[in-house]
């Protein structure tokens, strides 16, 4: 598919621009944080924070926790605005990114790129000389990966895409980990493959919401190239394994009754969710009635609750 230019726009965007082209000072300080994907980052810190809990058995150091969370914010911000940069083109002809400041003229595209790179030099360095190397390291991996293998490689090839680019997703868990002992271990490890295994599973079902934008402009998610009783199946399959590796954490030694409850409870209502979309898509119910989204807010609240036990687990043993 032929994929328009950015400066073709799409009807409804509205260059974001006073009379002579003047760009207000507020409304551009909010566009440059808004490149940074703010919401996603919250969701990327709620699993960076409770692992360090679970690293120190009990409450890490503050200022470490706190020049982690802004060093995570700092390079997930800059792969959000170089991800944003290279899809600025599609971005102007979906509907849900259509407003965003590459494609609304309120930030250009030089300023996106050094916003984006900016960040990712002094991420880097932040990590390296606050925290400790190999936290800056596997922050520069996972921007890396983001940016250059999810976006510019995998996005528009593969229907796979989400699945090998969520990696990049996972990396805060072991930055989490290796900020507090500059090491790795099999729970930060095994973190790293729950959140691998709920990405495909969260995503999905937002991916069949929007799936007429994806198809738009040649993005091949799942629910584009496949129907939904298959994509519903994905769903059930990567959900069973989440679940399952989220309890090896307690044979292992690492947790205990605590997040052993949590992670039960909370994996046995998602998998209920998940099993319920698949009767759904099965039954041929589609558009309001398939209800995909229900899993989808699901998803965020079992992370959030599943990563809360990992941090209030050390201090009930």
């Amino acid at each position: 598919m032929c994929v328009t230019a950015v400066e073709s726009r799409p009807a409804g965007v509205v260059l974001a621009t006073g009379p002579g082209g003047h760009r207000p000072f507020g409304a551009r300080a909010k566009a440059f944080v808004a490149l940074t994907k703010p919401r996603i980052i919250e969701l990327l810190l709620i699993t960076t924070v409770p692992v360090m809990f679970l690293a120190e058995q009990g409450v890490p150091d503050l200022w470490l926790v706190l020049a982690t969370c802004l060093g995570g914010y700092l390079s997930a911000g800059g792969a959000n605005a170089l991800n944003m940069y290279i899809d600025r083109d599609i971005d102007a002809l979906m509907d849900r990114t259509s407003q965003r400041p590459l494609v609304t003229g309120m930030v250009s595209p030089r300023e996106g790129l050094v916003f984006g790179l900016t960040l990712a030099v002094v991420s880097t360095l932040w990590f390296g000389l606050l925290v400790n190397w190999l936290s800056a390291a596997l922050s520069l991996g996972a921007l890396l990966f983001y940016v250059v293998v999810y976006t510019m490689i995998l996005k528009r090839r593969t229907a796979q895409n989400i699945v090998w680019g969520g990696i990049a997703g996972c990396m805060p868990v072991l930055i989490g980990w290796s900020s507090v002992t500059n090491s790795m271990s099999w729970a930060a490890v095994i973190l790293f493959l729950v959140i691998f295994f709920w990405t495909p599973p969260h995503y999905w079902p937002l991916s069949m919401k929007v799936k007429d934008d994806y198809a738009r402009v040649g993005v091949p998610m799942l629910p584009v190239v496949a129907g939904n009783k298959v994509v519903a199946r994905q769903i059930v399959l990567y959900s069973w394994v989440m679940v399952a590796v989220s309890l090896l954490l307690t044979p292992l030694g690492y947790t205990g009754w605590f997040y052993t409850a949590v992670a039960l409870v909370s994996g046995g209502w998602w998998l209920w969710e998940a099993h319920a979309l698949q009767s759904r898509a099965k039954a041929g119910e589609t558009g309001g009635k398939l209800k995909e989204m229900r899993l989808f807010h699901w998803s965020i609240t079992y992370v959030s609750l599943l990563f809360v036990a990992v941090a209030v687990d050390p201090f009930l043993r």
